[in-house]
C-alpha cells in the first residue's frame, strides 16, 4: 500500500523537476530561430538556402578559433552560452518581485503535468502501478529514439 502513494510523489516530481529543466533548456534543448531571423532578406519567405546559411553560422560562431571544425570544448562553450541566455531569459520573465530568485510560486505552472498523470495512469486507478511507470518510460524512449533518428536525417 505505501507503493501505491510512494510511486505517484516520484512521478510528480519527476514531472516537475523535468519541467524546469526543460523551461531552462528550451525545446529540444534547441532555442527556437525566430521566422524574421531565418527570413535574411526580408521578403516573407524562407528559402532552403536561409535555412543553410542560418545553420551555417550557428556553426561559425560555435567555431571560436576559426579552424572549421568544432571541437568538444567549442560545442560545449556554445551550449553553456545557450544555457545561460535561456536562464537569464526565465529570470528576466518569471523573476516577478525582481529580487534575483525565483521561488516556488514564481515558476510557471506545470500545465501538463496532470495530463501526462492521467495518460500514465492506463487503467484510471488515480495512481500508477509499476507497469504503467515501466510502460511510459518505454513509450517515452521509443519516442526519443524516433525524433533522434528523424533530427538526424533533416542534417
Amino acid at each position: 500500500m505505501k507503493n501505491a502513494k510512494f510511486i505517484p510523489a516520484i512521478v510528480l516530481s519527476a514531472v516537475a523537476i523535468t519541467g524546469t529543466s526543460v523551461l531552462a533548456a528550451g525545446p529540444k534543448d534547441r532555442e527556437p530561430v525566430s521566422f524574421e531571423e531565418l527570413d535574411a532578406n526580408g521578403d516573407g519567405q524562407v528559402t532552403q538556402e536561409e535555412m543553410q546559411a542560418q545553420r551555417s553560422q550557428r556553426f561559425t560562431n560555435a567555431d571560436t578559433d576559426g579552424d572549421g571544425q568544432l571541437s568538444v570544448e567549442e560545442v560545449q562553450a556554445a551550449r553553456q552560452q545557450r544555457t545561460n541566455d535561456r536562464v537569464a531569459k526565465m529570470f528576466e520573465k518569471h523573476d516577478a518581485n525582481n529580487d534575483g530568485y525565483l521561488s516556488e510560486d514564481e515558476l510557471p505552472k506545470q500545465r501538463r503535468a496532470d495530463k501526462m498523470f492521467d495518460r500514465i495512469d492506463a487503467d484510471n486507478s488515480g495512481g500508477i502501478s509499476e507497469q504503467e511507470y515501466a510502460d511510459a518510460k518505454d513509450k517515452m524512449g521509443r519516442h526519443k529514439k524516433k525524433r533522434d533518428a528523424a533530427d538526424s536525417d533533416s542534417n
